[in-house]
């Protein structure tokens, strides 16, 4: 009797501790794969990286660009999407808006510019007094 609920409790770990998250990480890739779409950066199990150009699902295939060549590859064959497509700016931000960020940007820069020519004369002051030490 004792050794059947070995054997039980062995399979119960067995199905825990190996069979389930492998489960998860299969509904976890097939929800990947159901949200590919064009512009997604992958990388296959080969370790090509490339952008996706064309998923066709009926067939089960994806088409990749690699720098201008375009390959064609099964789905299964998508390790992991290193990027999503990024979604088309917000039609809410203006050119008022636009050049208000410029100009914070260029005010951001200016204490930038200070210290380095502050960076600049020290180091010309540096080089004055020990040639006036020699």
């Amino acid at each position: 009797m004792s050794s059947i609920l070995l054997i039980v409790l062995m399979v119960a770990l067995m199905y825990f501790f190996m069979i389930r998250p492998q489960q998860k990480q299969q509904k976890k890739h097939q929800a990947m794969m159901s949200q590919l779409k064009p512009g997604d950066h992958v990388v296959t199990i080969g370790r090509l990286h490339g952008v996706v150009s064309e998923v066709d699902n009926q067939k089960r295939t994806v088409t990749l660009d690699c720098e201008g060549i375009y390959l064609v590859f099964d789905l299964g064959a998508i390790q992991r999407v290193e990027s999503q497509a990024a979604t088309e700016a917000p039609a809410s931000a203006t050119p008022t808006e636009e050049k208000e960020a410029k100009a914070d940007n260029d005010e951001a820069e200016a204490p930038k510019e200070e210290v380095a020519e502050a960076d600049e004369s020290a180091k010309d002051d540096a080089e004055a007094s020990k040639e006036e030490k020699k």
